[in-house]
C-alpha cells in the first residue's frame, strides 16, 4: 500500500509506510487470539446439544469475551514469571518467529529461506487434499489392519486409528500433516517428546489390559472400547435429562429408576491418568522450580511493572513504554463484572460469590499450567477435575453450575497459556508492548463473535453427529460429550459415583498418586546427580500421555516419533546449520499450508457450509458402515 500512496505533501500522513515485522506480528497475535476456540463456546454447545438450553446471543458472546479476558488479566500480571525471564522460552512460538524474521529481514539468505517456505507451503497445500478427502486410508496406514481387513475387534482396538474413537493406533502411520502436527515433532524439545513417548508406551499396555480385564466394568457391560460419552448398564447411551428436574438438578426418584451412568473403561483410565498428571504438575514445579516461583511472588513482585531481567529480549524491549500492571487489573475487573452479569442473564448459572471464588482458583491453575508450557512447550490440560470436586461440594447435584465452575475455575486459567505465549511472541519480534495489548484485546472481541457464529452453524448442520457417542471420521462431538460427562458425573452424581466404595472411587485419588510420582525421580537425581535420566524425564508429561490415546483419531504418534527423532536429535546434532535455518520454518510452512487447505475443504466438501460432498467409495476410501478408513473393523462393531 505504501508504494501506491503519495509519500510527499499532505497525503503522506496517510501513507502507512513499508509493512514490517512488528505490524505482521500484531496481525498474527490478533488472528491467534481471535481464532482460539473459547472454552465458553464448548459449554454453550453442550447446553444446546444435551440440555436443550439456548443462551441469548448477546449473553453467550459476552460470556465468551469475559472468560477469555479474565485469563488475559492473569497473563498480564504474571509477566515477570511467564514472559520476561529467560526460562520462559515457549518452544511453540519458535516456528512463528522464524517465519516472521525470514519474511521481513532482508538479505540473500532470507530470500532463499522464503523460497523454501513457499515450496513447502505449496506442496503440503496440494497434498492435503489427497489424505483428507480422496485417499483417507493415508490418514492411518496400518499393515496389521490391512491384513486383518475388518475381521477382529481386538486388532481394531489396538491398531486402529483411522476414525474417531476407533483404536489406540499402535504402529499406525498418518501421512496427513493436520494429524501429525498434534505430536508437535518439529519444535517440542527432545526432552518433552521423550517423556511423551514413554507415556504413550505405557498407555498401549494399560488401556488394553484394563479393558480386557474388565476394569470399571466396561467390557462386561458391552460398552465401546473408546468413547467419552456416558452409558447405561446395558450399553445404551445415557440420557442425563431423565434424572434431572425442571431446575436441572438431580432428582433422586428419577435416578433410582434410571440407575447410574457408566464410562468406557479407556475413558475412565484416561481420567485417572489425567488427574494424576495434574497432581504431578504441582509437585514437579515445587521440587524443580521453587526458586523461580519464589523470585516472582516474594514481596508481591508480580504486581510491580518496573522490574529488570538479565534477558537479551527484555533488555531490548526497554526502548518501549511498558503496559502498566493496573491496565491488566482494570481489564480483569471489567471482565469479572461481565462474567457475573451474564451468569444472571439467562439461566441462573452461578452466584456472584462462586464466580469470584473459582476465579481465584483459576489464578493458581494459570501459574502451574503456564509455567510448564513456557519451559517445555507442553500444554497440560487435566486439572479441571480439581475445580469440579470443589464445585461438587459447594453446588451438589447441579451439573450446569459444575460446568460453569469449571469455566471460571479452570478454563479462564487455561486461556492464560495462549495469552502469555503471544506476549512472548511480541517480545521476540520487539513489538511495543502496548501494541501487543491492543492486538490481543481486539482479537478477543472479534473471536468471541466469530466463535459463536461458527458454533451455531456447525451445531445446526451436524447435531446428530455431535450427539453420537462414536461420531464420524470428520465430525465428532467428543469435546462437548466430555464436558457433559464431567458435568453429570461430578455435578449431579459425585456422591453416587466417587464416594468410598463406589465404582469410580479411585479416579479422584489420581491427584494424590500423581502428586507423589515426581518424588522418586527427584530423590534419585539428588542421590545420583551425574545420572541425567532422573532430571530428563518429566513426570507430568509422562502421566498425561499414559491417558492420552482414548480420544479421537490416533494416527499421528508414530510418524511424530520418526519426525521428532529426525528433527530434534539427528538434524539438531548432525546438521545444526540446516536445523537453525530451516527446521522451524518447515514447521510453519507445513502448519500454514495444511491449515488453509483444511479450512477450504471444511466448507467446500466436509459440510461446514451445509452440504457434504463425499468422494466415491473405493479401496482407499471404504464405506464406513463396512470398515474404517484404515481397513480395520468399523467403530462400534
Amino acid at each position: 500500500m505504501h508504494r501506491t500512496m503519495p509519500s510527499t505533501g499532505f497525503w503522506r500522513h496517510l501513507n502507512p509506510g513499508p509493512f514490517n515485522i512488528k505490524e505482521h506480528t500484531c496481525i498474527t497475535v490478533m488472528a491467534s487470539t481471535a481464532s482460539l476456540t473459547a472454552s465458553s463456546v464448548g459449554i454453550i454447545a453442550t447446553l444446546d446439544l444435551f440440555y436443550g438450553i439456548n443462551l441469548h446471543p448477546v449473553s453467550a458472546i459476552f460470556q465468551t469475551f469475559a472468560s477469555q479476558l479474565i485469563g488475559y488479566g492473569f497473563a498480564g500480571v504474571l509477566r515477570n514469571l511467564l514472559v520476561w525471564p529467560t526460562h520462559a522460552l515457549y518452544p511453540n512460538q519458535l516456528p512463528s518467529i522464524s517465519l516472521l524474521q525470514s519474511m521481513h529481514l532482508g538479505g540473500l539468505l532470507n530470500h532463499r529461506k522464503m523460497k523454501y517456505f513457499w515450496i513447502v507451503f505449496t506442496a503440503i497445500f496440494c497434498w492435503e487434499i489427497v489424505p483428507t478427502w480422496m485417499f483417507p486410508l493415508l490418514t492411518a496406514v496400518s499393515a496389521v489392519c490391512i491384513i486383518d481387513n475388518g475381521r477382529s475387534s481386538f486388532v481394531r482396538n489396538l491398531f486402529g486409528a483411522g476414525s474417531s474413537n476407533e483404536g489406540l493406533g499402535l504402529l499406525s502411520f498418518a501421512f496427513d500433516w493436520t494429524l501429525i502436527t498434534q505430536a508437535s515433532p518439529l519444535f517440542w524439545p527432545l526432552q518433552t517428546q521423550v517423556s511423551a513417548w514413554v507415556g504413550l508406551s505405557f498407555c498401549y499396555i494399560l488401556m488394553m489390559v484394563s479393558y480386557y480385564k474388565d476394569a470399571f466394568q466396561g467390557y462386561s457391560r458391552g460398552l465401546p472400547f473408546m468413547s467419552s460419552s456416558l452409558f447405561t448398564g446395558n450399553g445404551s447411551t445415557y440420557n442425563q435429562t431423565s434424572i434431572l428436574d425442571a431446575q436441572y438438578q438431580l432428582d433422586m426418584q428419577k435416578y433410582a429408576v434410571v440407575g447410574p451412568p457408566y464410562m468406557a473403561t479407556t475413558f475412565a483410565v484416561s481420567q485417572l491418568a489425567g488427574y494424576a498428571s495434574m497432581g504431578a504438575a504441582f509437585s514437579h514445579i515445587i521440587l524443580w522450580h521453587w526458586m523461580e516461583l519464589w523470585a516472582a511472588f516474594k514481596d508481591f513482585n508480580f504486581l510491580k511493572t518496573n522490574q529488570d531481567f538479565d534477558d537479551v529480549h527484555f533488555q531490548k524491549m526497554k526502548a518501549y513504554k511498558e503496559v502498566p500492571q493496573w491496565w491488566y487489573c482494570v481489564l480483569f475487573g471489567v471482565s469479572l463484572a461481565l462474567a457475573i452479569g451474564t451468569a444472571y442473564a439467562d439461566v441462573n448459572l452461578l452466584p456472584w460469590w462462586s464466580i469470584i471464588m473459582f476465579t481465584a482458583i483459576a489464578f493458581i491453575v494459570a501459574v502451574v499450567l503456564s509455567f510448564i508450557y513456557a519451559v517445555t512447550g507442553f500444554q497440560l490440560c487435566t486439572c479441571s477435575v480439581l475445580v469440579q470436586i470443589v464445585a461438587a461440594y459447594i453446588h451438589p447435584q447441579q451439573p450446569i453450575r459444575n460446568m460453569y465452575a469449571k469455566l471460571y475455575g479452570y478454563n479462564t486459567g487455561y486461556q492464560t497459556l495462549y495469552m502469555v505465549a503471544d506476549l512472548k511472541l511480541g517480545q521476540y519480534a520487539k513489538v511495543p508492548p502496548r501494541s501487543t495489548f491492543v492486538a490481543q484485546l481486539s482479537g478477543a472481541i472479534i473471536g468471541a463473535i466469530f466463535n459463536y457464529i461458527l458454533y451455531k452453524s456447525i451445531v445446526g448442520v451436524h447435531r446428530e453427529d455431535l450427539q453420537n457417542p462414536i461420531g464420524t471420521r470428520l465430525w465428532s462431538g467428543w469435546n462437548a460429550q466430555q464436558i457433559n460427562s464431567a458435568a453429570i458425573t461430578w455435578g449431579a452424581l459425585a456422591r453416587e459415583l466417587y464416594a468410598p466404595g463406589k465404582i469410580y472411587f479411585q479416579l479422584p485419588l489420581g491427584h494424590l498418586y500423581g502428586f507423589l510420582a515426581p518424588f522418586p525421580l527427584y530423590f534419585m537425581h539428588r542421590l545420583y546427580p551425574s545420572q541425567r535420566i532422573w532430571s530428563y524425564l518429566n513426570m507430568p508429561v509422562i502421566l498425561t500421555y499414559v491417558g492420552w490415546l482414548p480420544y479421537s483419531v490416533n494416527g499421528a504418534w508414530w510418524p511424530g516419533f520418526v519426525i521428532g527423532l529426525a528433527s530434534q536429535w539427528w538434524a539438531r546434532t548432525r546438521r545444526p546449520k540446516w536445523y537453525t535455518m530451516y527446521n522451524y520454518l518447515t514447521s510453519a510452512a507445513l502448519d500454514g499450508g495444511s491449515s488453509i487447505i483444511y479450512f477450504i475443504l471444511n466448507f467446500a466438501v466436509f459440510g461446514a457450509g451445509g452440504n457434504i460432498i463425499s468422494f466415491p467409495y473405493w479401496w482407499g476410501n471404504p464405506d464406513p458402515s463396512i470398515s474404517s478408513v484404515d481397513r480395520c473393523k468399523a467403530s462400534g462393531g
